[in-house]
């Protein structure tokens, strides 16, 4: 069932979720609400009933929002970990849907489960979707008047509300040209991505290009394939040089 209220919208979540710190389930419910409170995806909301009150210390604080009204603070203890300020009781909400439930803060947290599968970052979005499909489209990606690479062979990953990615083989791009940095970045969708910067020897671009080791298992398809951003590099599909789209990482 979905509700809308306002800008907000809530959903029954159909998945067993569990959260954790230090070793310790925190909460363990099948009865989870999904509410959109961000704009790119959804944060868990637990019942009462599936929270581990007990591992609750109240801050004596309040959180404030318009929308889901006053949230009291806790800080969740276990015998081997703290997280200060990471939970979040909405009682009295004008929102009945998620009135008494639970909320936490993601990062805060240890261990984030969907079902028996480890969760990264937040939430995955039902609606958000990841096709990964194999391609003979020439891609040439250029980079101070330099061609990086050069391949009919790319994977294209379309995922919903983002430009199409090329991942290409490393065999078909200058390797010589990439410099591994200490950037990773995690995605609830593909794992954990590792970065190189690109030095042409006239400029030098810092964390454009990435490649997922060992990814998901739904993203299996693109594991030591490696990416450019379409925001910040060019990029010709078939001869054509594509706009630069506008995105959160423009």
């Amino acid at each position: 069932m979905t509700q809308t209220r306002g800008r907000i919208r809530i959903e029954d979540a159909p998945k067993r979720v569990r959260v954790y710190l230090g070793g310790r389930p925190v909460a363990d419910t099948t009865r989870a609400k999904l509410v959109w409170e961000k704009p790119y995806y959804p944060t868990y909301y637990f019942p009462p009933e599936d929270v581990a009150t007990d591992l609750l210390a109240p801050t004596g604080e309040t959180r404030r929002s318009p929308s889901r009204g006053d949230a009291e603070v806790f800080t969740v203890k276990t015998d081997r970990a703290e997280a200060a300020g990471a939970a979040f009781h909405y009682a009295g909400s004008p929102l009945e849907e998620i009135d008494g439930y639970y909320a936490f803060d993601w990062g805060a947290m240890g261990e984030w489960f969907e079902e028996d599968e480890q969760v990264y970052v937040h939430a995955r979005d039902p609606y958000t979707r990841i096709d990964i499909l194999q391609s003979s489209r020439h891609i040439e990606i250029v980079v101070d008047g330099v061609k990086v690479a050069d391949s009919t062979m790319p994977k294209l990953l379309f995922e919903t509300g983002l430009p199409t990615r090329y991942y290409l083989p490393k065999t078909d791009v200058r390797m010589d040209l990439l410099v591994p940095t200490d950037l990773h970045t995690e995605c609830p969708y593909k794992g954990t991505a590792s970065y190189y910067t690109v030095d042409t020897g006239k400029g030098v671009h810092e964390n454009v290009v990435w490649w997922y080791p060992t990814p998901v298992a739904e993203s299996a398809a693109i594991a030591g394939l490696v990416a450019f951003y379409n925001e910040k590099l060019d990029i010709y599909v078939d001869g054509e040089l594509e706009d630069k789209p506008k995105t959160v990482f423009s």
